[in-house]
């Protein structure tokens, strides 16, 4: 499979000729070499792009078998963003092939294009033979993934994984790579436990940076924050290049407080590759918590301008930058910045962020009078819409509220917060950061200790009604539970569970079923990847009226149709 072979050697199975390619590069002379090297394979439909913008338009009207785009593309998006944006709009085929060509060796450029994952990266002049020896590799395994690939974009993540082992006894030399997917499927399925075996069943036979990280990870969600810690950190000491195990290790620091630790380790992966916009903009938020203006600064920036292109750009940067000119008495800057976040980005918060901002930086420049009326237009826009809107914006609400002097406002966002995340240790010592910056720390206290509570007390009580047969009753309080805290995890998983309960006992019911799974996708959507996500779905799919059996893989699943479903979880 990876011998090279000539323009009359074809290899035999694959159908060079008919299959679609595009080429994308800035010089017109390297796609005329790069179409002549295809047409030597037999190929005859063959697209090309000058630019990242002709190259997305084309990618948005053609599924190409087979993409060769350049790093480096003159003005406009560059080849790692128009691979980023292919992937995130899925417009790639699940067995299509992405090959880099670049004459950039830079580690920088090189690991910016890594982290987006093409099937292979090639150093120009590339020969023909190079090009066909790679293009025989990828197409080859891609096609082994293909039916994975088909059910993960449907988000059927435990059938991908199955089919992971289908093709893994079928596949020996793609075991591990089968493995690696599999396990990363389990994770988005909500299956950690399960994952772990697979991580762990791969490091007996190799010691991979990949599935330690993948180990850390699950460690972290357990909330085994040190023991985390201790498994990135061994995966940087061995390969300072492995840039995701530099991403877990800052969360896990943040996680057990240690901000500015966090920041120094995203500070040292933005260095090693500085071209990822999500990356910046977490190190200037970062920064920007622990006090380095200069750092945030510059992050912001960086985060700007390598974002002007990129579909990873939001308003994050610029209202982040905004508060870093606040503190460097530079409102007229911090303004037009806030001007322009409104001009380019739209989204249900963007005025509410905007005001919050204008607010913080007046204040922090010294401009009480004009913060105070930012606070007062909050309060009104607060009292118009019933609906809060996310927990960072509530925090920076409540942040803001409390500086100009506003009490009954903040601290029922701080409550709202902490009933609707009342097991989140961490997240409620933010809250209490924030009372205890308001001098209200003895208060802010008692007030988190009642907030917590009443969450718990409104659980247990539709635990309870479930436990003692009253499922009726349990439906309609966890009902009223999901209005009063709509973004309560333990309640919405609670909720659908006894759901799924009502219709084990008493039958199919239509509404019911898409109640539960409107709770379900709904849970998916502001948290996604939720270790109880996967298996409440299949709950659901195995109690929906289906036809008989038509596979073996159906027979095996149906004897857990009549499973009764697991208790809810009820706090201590």
């Amino acid at each position: 499979m990876d011998q090279v072979h000539n323009a009359n050697d074809p290899t035999p199975g694959i159908d060079w000729a008919e299959k679609r390619y595009l080429i994308v590069d800035d010089f017109v002379g390297i796609r005329q070499l790069l179409r002549e090297a295809l047409r030597n394979l037999g190929a005859k439909h063959i697209d090309q792009a000058a630019s990242g913008g002709e190259a997305m338009t084309l990618l948005s009207r053609t599924h190409y078998d087979v993409v060769l785009c350049d790093f480096n593309l003159g003005e406009g998006k560059n080849g790692q963003q128009v691979l980023e944006e292919a992937r995130i709009r899925n417009l790639m085929t699940p067995s299509s092939v992405w090959l880099t060509v670049s004459a950039e060796k830079s580690v920088e450029s090189v690991m910016g294009a890594a982290e987006h994952q093409p099937e292979a990266y090639l150093i120009k002049p590339i020969t023909e033979g190079v090009l066909l020896t790679r293009l025989n590799r990828v197409w080859l395994k891609k096609q082994i993934f293909r039916q994975i690939d088909e059910a993960y974009i449907d988000k059927d993540y435990l059938r991908a994984a199955r089919l992971c082992d289908e093709q893994a006894s079928d596949n020996k030399v793609h075991e591990v790579d089968l493995l690696r997917m599999k396990a990363n499927l389990l994770l988005k399925a909500g299956e950690p436990e399960k994952a772990r075996v697979v991580f762990e069943q791969v490091l007996e036979q190799r010691d991979y940076n990949w599935a330690r990280t993948g180990l850390g990870k699950i460690r972290m969600a357990n909330g085994e924050h040190e023991a985390a810690r201790q498994m990135f950190h061994s995966v940087i000491a061995e390969n300072r290049y492995f840039i995701d195990a530099y991403d877990q290790l800052a969360k896990s620091l943040e996680l057990m407080g240690k901000s500015q630790e966090a920041c120094d380790v995203l500070e040292k992966a933005a260095k090693l590759s500085p071209n990822s916009v999500p990356r910046q903009r977490n190190l200037g938020q970062a920064a920007l918590k622990v006090g380095n203006i200069p750092l945030a600064e510059k992050a912001f920036r960086k985060c700007i301008a390598i974002g002007e292109y990129s579909i990873m750009k939001t308003a994050d940067a610029y209202f982040g930058l905004a508060r870093v000119c606040g503190q460097k008495n530079d409102s007229k800057e911090a303004l037009q910045l806030l001007a322009v976040a409104q001009r380019d980005f739209t989204g249900e918060t963007l005025q509410l962020r905007a005001k919050i901002t204008e607010g913080l930086v007046y204040h922090e420049s010294g401009d009480y009078r004009r913060a105070r009326k930012a606070g007062d237009e909050l309060e009104v826009m607060l009292a118009a819409d019933p609906v809060r809107p996310d927990i960072p914006t509530c925090m920076e609400m409540a942040t803001l509220l409390f500086a100009v002097g506003v009490k009954d406002a903040p601290v029922d966002l701080l409550c709202y917060v902490t009933r609707n995340n009342h097991d989140n240790q961490v997240l409620l010592d933010e809250v209490q950061k924030i009372f205890d910056k308001a001098r209200m720390g003895e208060e802010g206290m008692l007030l988190i200790t009642a907030a917590r509570k009443e969450a718990a007390d409104m659980m247990n009580k539709g635990v309870l009604l479930w436990k003692t047969g009253k499922l009726g009753e349990a439906v309609a309080w966890m009902r009223e539970a999901r209005r009063a805290l709509p973004n309560n995890l333990r309640i919405l998983f609670n909720s659908a569970q006894i759901l799924i309960s009502h219709l084990q006992e008493h039958g199919y019911d239509d509404a019911l079923m898409a109640e539960a799974s409107d709770v379900l996708m709904y849970v998916d959507r502001i948290a996604p990847g939720q270790q109880r996500f996967a298996q409440m779905i299949e709950q659901l799919a195995l109690l929906a009226p289906a036809p008989p059996p038509t596979s073996v893989e159906e027979e095996q699943a149906g004897p857990d149709a009549a499973a009764p479903a697991p208790a809810p979880a009820q706090e201590n």
